[in-house]
């Protein structure tokens, strides 16, 4: 098991979660998965619909830890990912990223949490390490 105080190596998890998840739907649905404990009412998963029915697909995340919400939505093909500061509980600024660099900002994000947050840590370990860590 993994200490709280052990380091993650953020970067290899990142990758990892990408190669495991190359389709942006399924890199959604993993990331709402491992984050949905940890968070609770700071994620947001909005699911798509079919014409009769609710569909399992994952078509945005929103998640908010510390002074960061981290928002990630499908467009198209490709996931449209931004990261707003917020102060007070008020977004007072909005910065588009890369993929890549959400991914590793969320990660940090959760690492600090995980310091003195045992389902945050638990939620880092899943996404880190995969399965039942």
């Amino acid at each position: 098991m993994v200490e709280p105080g052990d380091s993650f190596d953020l970067a290899m998890a990142a990758a990892a979660l990408r190669a495991d998840s190359p389709d942006v739907h399924a890199l959604l649905r993993a990331l709402s998965t491992g984050l949905e404990d940890a968070l609770g009412d700071r994620l947001r998963v909005q699911r798509g619909s079919g014409r009769f029915r609710r569909s399992d697909a994952v078509t945005s995340v929103q998640a908010t830890l510390a002074n960061d919400q981290f928002d990630a939505t499908i467009e198209g093909s490709s996931l449209r990912c931004t990261i707003g500061h917020l102060s007070g509980g008020i977004r007072i600024r909005t910065e588009d990223v890369d993929m890549d660099a959400w991914i590793m900002r969320l990660l940090t994000a959760l690492q600090a949490e995980a310091a003195h947050n045992e389902s945050a840590r638990r939620a880092l370990e899943h996404i880190v390490l995969g399965g039942n860590a």
